[in-house]
Parts: structure tokens; sequence; C-alpha cells
């Protein structure tokens, strides 16, 4: 019995630590660091290397993750989204979870810098500040923090490839561009659905700002619409073939129809249908990216 309860006292632990790291947001930049691994890896190049470059930007955006959710314990208990989350129910400590996300952001730039290159331990470093220290405390001050906290979000396909290529080149540029784009959309989804939430908590965001609530939905088709020539850009400039073209501008135009109808009618539907067209959208560009034949990914490192 007694073993019982301490491996379900362990499960609960493990389940809040990994709380700290927001595992769907981890997931995705995971992802991306991965595809841009692949992207900016010479033939002949380990896949475990690529992986292993991968983790560790994984890790720093755990660690970016839990300094989050330090900074903002006390907006946390006032939101229902987030009243429950390790740090404002007190599960975890304060002191404990800065231990714990210290250690995370020491050990995936070091090895970055140890395992990989200097360029993109510093590239890491500045992600990681930006995100915890500047878009996080911006959120109480402004609705500019979106697109501040746009930068680091779309950093991930960047830092892989600079991981691996030990420089920046054109994809590793059109991925960022890409995913800085994309995220204007599924934010607005996000903070129009929480915006009481958000505004509870004395957060700053557009959807809760005066006027802001029907201006959520304008922006959102704007950035829909600025998107689809960005993710072309791959396409026109020979980087990528039609496999790649013809897959992304169809999605693009998904997106951009989602957010016409969310801009059309803002309620919860199709907010939700805006959120989940978004989340749907990014992997599936990704995918694209390694599947087609114009990018090679599949013949440099797949076809031993």
């Amino acid at each position: 019995m007694n073993t019982a309860v301490q491996q379900a006292s362990f499960a609960h632990v493990l389940a809040d630590y990994l709380t700290l790291l927001k595992l769907r947001i981890a997931s995705f930049v995971g992802l991306a660091a991965f595809v841009g691994g692949l992207l900016g890896a010479d033939q002949g190049v380990s896949i475990l290397r690529i992986v292993e470059a991968s983790f560790w930007i994984t890790l720093s955006a755990g660690a970016a993750s839990a300094f989050n959710q330090i900074i903002e314990c006390d907006t946390d208990r006032l939101m229902d989204r987030t009243r429950n989350r390790p740090l404002p129910a007190g599960r975890i400590s304060l002191r404990e979870a800065f231990v714990f996300a210290a250690v995370l952001m020491l050990a995936s730039v070091a090895a970055i810098a140890l395992r990989f290159n200097l360029l993109t331990a510093s590239l890491v470093l500045a992600t990681l500040v930006a995100y915890a220290l500047v878009y996080t405390p911006l959120k109480r001050v402004s609705t500019f923090n979106t697109v501040v906290g746009a930068l680091p979000g779309a950093a991930p396909p960047l830092l892989g490839y600079a991981a691996l290529a030990g420089r920046v080149d054109a994809w590793g540029w059109a991925l960022f561009a890409i995913l800085f784009v994309w995220q204007f959309p599924h934010f607005m989804a996000i903070a129009w659905l929480y915006r009481h939430d958000y505004a509870r908590a004395g957060l700053r965001m557009l959807p809760g700002a005066a006027g802001g609530e029907r201006v959520a939905g304008k922006t959102a088709v704007m950035y829909g619409l600025v998107l689809l020539p960005v993710s072309m850009v791959p396409f026109v400039s020979g980087g990528a073939g039609i496999v790649y073209g013809a897959g992304v501008f169809a999605l693009g135009l998904c997106y951009c129809a989602a957010s016409m109808r969310f801009a059309w009618r803002q309620d919860r539907a199709t907010a939700r249908t805006l959120l989940l067209v978004s989340l749907v959208y990014l992997p599936l560009v990704l995918v694209l990216v390694v599947f087609d034949p114009a990018t090679a990914v599949l013949a440099t490192h797949f076809s031993r």
C-alpha cells in the first residue's frame, strides 16, 4: 500500500514539473527545431545529432516556460484557466521552480555551446531572456506584448538550423518569418477566448482592451493574408518545390478562411475553430518542408 501511495505521489509531482515545461508548446518547439536542424545539417550528419540539438533547444523552451510561470504566479491565481497550475496552487514552491528553471537553462545553453556552437548558444540565451524577462513583464503594460512575444516564439527552427549549420541562411530565416506571422491569428483566438480571464488578472491583451474585441478578428485576417506570401517565399525563391508550394498555399487559404470567419462572427465557436486550424497548420507546413523533394531532406538524411 505504501509503495502504491509513493508511486502515486511521484506521478503527481512529475506531472506538476511537466506542467512547468508547458509540454504542448515544447512539442511544437521540438518539431520546429528538428526541421530547422534537418535543413541546416550537411549530408552524412547523423539524425541523432539533429535530435540532440532539438532536445536541448526544447529544454531551453521549457526553462523559459518555467520562468514565465514563476513571474506570473500572482496573475495565474486570478485566472480560471491557470489557477490550478503547480505554483499558484502551492504544490511547488517558487524557490523549487526557480532552481528547476535555472538548471534547465544552464544545462541547455552549456550543452549547445559545447556540443554545437557559440552562435546558437547565444541565440538560445537571447530567446530565453526575451521570452521570460521582456515579453512576460510586458503583458502587464502593453498590448504590444504580442509582437514582442512572437519573436522568441518564432526562434525554434532558426535555432535548429544554426545549431547544425553554424550560421543562419535563407531557410532558417524563412521558417522564422513563417512562425512569426503564424502566431498572430493563433494568439488572437486564444486572447479572445480568455479575454475576461486576462482582464481580471490585469494582463493587457488586445481583445480585452477598450475597443479591442472587434479588432482581434481584423488583426487575425490581416496576418492570415500576410502569411500567404511569406510562406510562399521558399517556393518562389527555388528553395522548395511544388509539393511545398501547393500544400502551403492550400493551408494558408484554410487559415485565412478561419480568420475571416472569426472576424465576421466573433464567438467561441469561430475562435475555437481558428485556434484548431492554427494548431494543424504549423506541423503540416513543417511536414511539407521535410517531404518536398526539392529540399532533399529525405534523400540527405533518410535514404541510408
